[in-house]
C-alpha cells in the first residue's frame, strides 16, 4: 500500500511529499454515530490513526472525515470530488452498505463502481471496508427510538439480503482491483458463537465503541500488514535521494 510506503519517509521525503492524508468515506458509522450521540474519539478511522503513529509517530497522518449519517454510495457520488478528492488523498477508505441495502443494488453496485474508478483515476489508493451487520432481533434498546425500522433492518439480515449486498460489492471490489477489507465476514464468523445485535450500541446498525476497534484492527492489517519489524526503517521511494 502507498500509505505504509508513505509512513516510512525520511526528513527529505517528508518536505517533499508532505504527511499521509486519509479520507473516509462512508455513512453513519464513518460519521462516528453511536446511540444518539457523535464520538471521534472512539471511531475506528481515530483508533487507526493511533495505530499508525504508533507504527511511526514521525510522519503526520491526516484523518477527514468525510461520512454523513444516514446517506448512500449513491447519494454521495455528486459529492465525491468536493469531499473526497479535493483533499488530494493518498487513501480512500470506503464503507458504504448500511442504508444501501434498502434500496435496489443494482444502484448501489453502479454507484460503488464509479467511486472506485474515479479514486483510481485520481491516483489513490482504495480499500473498500464492509461494514458490519445488521440486528438479528429487535433488541431492548431499539424499542423506544427505532423499534419499526429494527424490525425492518432484522428481516433483511436474517432473510440474505444484507448478505446478498455485501458478497456483490465484494466481488466488484475485487474484479476491479480494488483492495477489500472484509469486516462483515468477521461479525459474520462472531455471530456463529455471539449475540452480535448486543454489539450494536443503538440496537440496530451502530456498533459499540468496542466494536469499532475490530475495523480499526482490520483496516491496520490491510494497510501496514502482521509484520511490523520494519517500523523503524525510512523508505527511499519517498525521499529526496
Amino acid at each position: 500500500m502507498q500509505v505504509k510506503e508513505k509512513m516510512l519517509m525520511d526528513v527529505k521525503g517528508l518536505y517533499e511529499h508532505g504527511p499521509v492524508n486519509i479520507v473516509i468515506f462512508g455513512d453513519s458509522v464513518s460519521h462516528a454515530a453511536f446511540d444518539g450521540y457523535q464520538d471521534y474519539e472512539s471511531v475506528y478511522w481515530n483508533r487507526l490513526r493511533k495505530k499508525l503513529n504508533e507504527f511511526r509517530e514521525y510522519v503526520p497522518v491526516n484523518m477527514i472525515c468525510a461520512a454523513i449519517g444516514g446517506t448512500t454510495a449513491n447519494l454521495s457520488l455528486e459529492r465525491l470530488e468536493r469531499h473526497v478528492l479535493i483533499h488530494q488523498p493518498d487513501l480512500v477508505i470506503v464503507c458504504f452498505g448500511l442504508n444501501d441495502v434498502n434500496g435496489p443494488l443494482e444502484d448501489y453496485l453502479n454507484a460503488l463502481q464509479q467511486i472506485f474508478e474515479k479514486c483510481q483515476q485520481a491516483g489513490c489508493d482504495v480499500i473498500f471496508m464492509t461494514p458490519n451487520m445488521l440486528n438479528t432481533y429487535v433488541a431492548g434498546v431499539a424499542l423506544k427510538k427505532h423499534r419499526e425500522y429494527a424490525e425492518v433492518t432484522a428481516k433483511m439480515q436474517n432473510g440474505g439480503k444484507m448478505d446478498q449486498y455485501m458478497y456483490a460489492a465484494i466481488e466488484l471490489a475485487e474484479s476491479m482491483g480494488v483492495t477489500v477489507c472484509d469486516c462483515y465476514s468477521k461479525w459474520k464468523k462472531l455471530a456463529e458463537t455471539q449475540d452480535t445485535t448486543r454489539l450494536l450500541a443503538n440496537g440496530v446498525n451502530h456498533p459499540t465503541p468496542e466494536m469499532h476497534e475490530l475495523f480499526a484492527e482490520s483496516l491496520y492489517e490491510v494497510i501496514i500488514g502482521k509484520d511490523t519489524n520494519d517500523k523503524e526503517t525510512c523508505s527511499t521511494m519517498f525521499s529526496n535521494v
